[in-house]
């Protein structure tokens, strides 16, 4: 009896566990199949000099990475993707996606290159992401940024057009942060407040440490969250098209090479048909 009473409990959590915010057992999907990048594409922009100016203005382009900044790495064991970061660009996947849960792992290298040498270390994870290649600073697709910076991860960033509204004060002439009581703002790149919101207090692990992030997508509302905390909420996800507002709810996801070296593992996805209301309160 004394075996019963613990099993069952044991057997409930693990069965509760198989399903998902909204109810619907989990359908995971591997992005990263922890052998390649197949199902990726690899993306390289013009080289920098260290003030972060273009050489030649020609990028290197598309699946063209003779300096192997996306490589496939051993970590303790396992395969990881590294990210060296010596040229901005990005992976991106083969195929677009909409309204679903992304869940991921990282942890920041100790190399840093050109611009960002001694400064907090960079990249980032590009959602919604469509249009061309190299439409932002030669590297990256129209998008929006889950940004993952050293004290700063799970900002936003507007990229080549990419807007949100987000509920955020005002902090100074350039600078907004996160509240989810505050003023519905809108950020883009033409918009009065800009294309950065600072997120909400901080849930990074030290530099080094594997650190979780998951992203939720429904509609035209997306969710950031680190190692289990909100960063932010951002409403009515949009692009700016020919002058015109148009929805920017569905696209590739793109991971950045930023000027500083990072790891990622554990890149998986499913579909949700809501978000989950604990992670709106």
């Amino acid at each position: 009896m004394k075996t019963a009473k613990v099993v069952l409990p044991l057997l409930l959590c693990v069965f509760l566990s198989a399903f998902t915010y909204s109810g619907k057992k989990n359908h995971w999907k591997k992005l990263y199949d922890g052998r390649n990048l197949t199902g990726w594409d690899v993306y390289i922009g013009p080289d920098l000099d260290n003030d972060g100016k273009p050489i030649t203005g020609k990028p290197l382009g598309l699946n063209n990475d003779p300096r192997f900044v996306f490589t496939i790495v051993k970590d303790d064991g396992e395969k990881v993707i590294r990210v060296s970061g010596q040229n901005w660009g990005a992976i991106s996947t083969h195929k677009e996606y909409e309204d679903y849960h992304l869940h991921l792992m990282f942890k920041w290298g100790k190399l840093q290159w050109g611009q960002k040498k001694g400064k907090k270390k960079d990249s980032g994870v590009l959602y919604h992401s469509v249009g061309s290649y190299g439409a932002d600073y030669g590297a990256w697709m129209r998008s929006q940024e889950f940004q993952i910076e050293e004290g700063n991860c799970g900002d936003y960033w507007g990229v080549a057009g990419g807007m949100a509204d987000i509920r955020a004060d005002k902090k100074s002439e350039s600078e907004y942060v996160y509240n989810p009581q505050g003023k519905l703002t809108v950020f883009g790149e033409k918009s009065e407040a800009g294309r950065h919101c600072i997120k909400s207090g901080d849930a990074e692990n030290p530099t080094g440490q594997w650190n979780t992030l998951d992203l939720y997508c429904h509609g035209d509302t997306s969710i950031h969250v680190v190692n289990g905390k909100v960063m932010m909420v951002l409403y009515h996800n949009r692009q700016m098209q020919d002058g015109k507002e148009q929805p920017l709810t569905k696209g590739k996801i793109q991971i950045q090479s930023e000027g500083a070296e990072a790891f990622y593992k554990d890149i998986i996805i499913q579909p949700i048909d809501e978000l989950p209301a604990e992670l709106l309160r």
